[in-house]
């Protein structure tokens, strides 16, 4: 399973590097649109959020407006190979790039768990809409979620969804996956929400 999955891995992030600029700012505007009218997000008192790379779905604005609107806005922070914690920032200034490259917080005095947020908005390689994630290998987001995804929704490009994921015991399923497409599904039923 493992080869599999990892070959798997490979091709995704070969079609994630070819998708195009345009796309991927015209995609990333329609997903942000859609996580800030969900009414999980607007009823958030607290967020947690991935800071996104070149190729991932932008939350810039996400971020930018959970601040502006007084959301305790909590980022990752990776302190170990098998650990991640979420930590809250009140600034972008508070971010610079980590262990990965990926901007993170340098300094924290803040964390919180899973279970104790709003609204957790998960990155991903590629998804299906039926909730199968697929990420980078890692597992920091498996072991951050496990027992505790009830909250999460993951943002995928929609020429990055796939129904052909593989997926092991340890893997999280996502209620909700979004992408800039209409007709998402949550756990099994075809709805654009959680509730």
């Amino acid at each position: 399973m493992n080869n599999e999955k990892e070959q798997f891995r490979r091709r995704m992030l070969n079609e994630q590097k070819r998708l195009p600029d345009e796309y991927v700012l015209h995609a990333s505007r329609i997903i942000q649109e859609k996580v800030l009218s969900l009414k999980q997000y607007q009823s958030a008192q607290s967020i947690f959020l991935y800071v996104s790379t070149d190729r991932e779905p932008s939350t810039l604005r996400i971020l930018t407006h959970a601040l502006q609107s007084g959301k305790a806005v909590y980022v990752p922070k990776c302190i170990s190979r098998q650990e991640m914690l979420a930590v809250r920032i009140r600034s972008l200034a508070e971010l610079a790039p980590g262990a990965w490259g990926i901007p993170e917080p340098l300094h924290w005095a803040e964390e919180i768990k899973a279970d104790a947020l709003g609204l957790i908005l998960v990155p991903c390689v590629s998804a299906s809409l039926d909730g199968k994630r697929l990420g980078h290998g890692a597992g920091y987001y498996d072991r951050f979620l496990a027992g505790k995804a009830d909250r999460a929704v993951c943002l995928c490009f929609h020429r990055l969804i796939s129904d052909d994921i593989p997926i092991t015991d340890n893997d999280v399923i996502i209620p909700l996956v979004l992408t800039e497409e209409e007709g998402e599904k949550t756990a099994g039923r075809t709805e654009g929400r959680l509730d």
